[in-house]
């Protein structure tokens, strides 16, 4: 059992002297806090998977109608900046926005075209400006605004879904990595 604990502790990039429990950042309200540990949490899986590739990894792709790690890495920033204007100024894109986004939120053919030819690094900082820009903006609410509707959804669904979108695409993200082509 000890040793199947200690699988799952690194499995989860956690240290042998972390607890099992989530624990919110004193500069967010309660809830938020909670969010945002796990948000992160999430983050830091995806890039311990993806972090290391190599070009040709970060653009292969394992058939013709699959995205590359690039894209996907893209998509979950998208997805994250999307939530951001959505839930923090009520609206939907801009159209300055929707040219920077909109091919990554929707991937597919044109993504296939778009995202190629940049380093992994590239796509893991996107994602970072977009993280840091949450949680500066969440830093600004409180819990009832999180318990707050914008359109149908509560704001902390909308959140939620971005975490749920995260770790859907943290196993399409660990599927892919198994299967690049090895390193040269």
């Amino acid at each position: 059992m000890k040793q199947l604990l200690l699988v799952i502790t690194l499995l989860l990039g956690l240290n042998a002297t972390s607890q099992y429990a989530i624990e919110p950042s004193k500069e967010y309200s309660h809830d938020i806090g909670n969010m945002v540990v796990m948000l992160d949490n999430l983050k830091g899986r995806v890039e311990r998977l993806v972090g290391h590739l190599n070009q040709e990894q970060t653009d292969y792709l394992i058939d013709e109608d699959a995205n590359t790690v690039g894209a996907l890495i893209y998509h979950l920033a998208a997805t994250e900046a999307y939530y951001q204007v959505y839930t923090f100024e009520n609206r939907e894109f801009n159209e300055e926005e929707r040219e920077l986004w909109e091919t990554a939120l929707q991937l597919g053919d044109k993504a296939r075209k778009q995202f190629k030819g940049k380093p992994i690094q590239y796509y893991l900082d996107l994602y970072d400006a977009v993280r840091t820009r949450t949680k500066e903006l969440l830093k600004s609410k409180d819990d009832k605004w999180f318990a707050e509707k914008t359109g149908a959804m509560s704001n902390h669904w909308a959140w939620f879904h971005v975490m749920e979108h995260q770790a859907n695409h943290m196993g399409q993200l660990a599927f892919l990595t198994k299967r690049l082509p090895k390193t040269k």
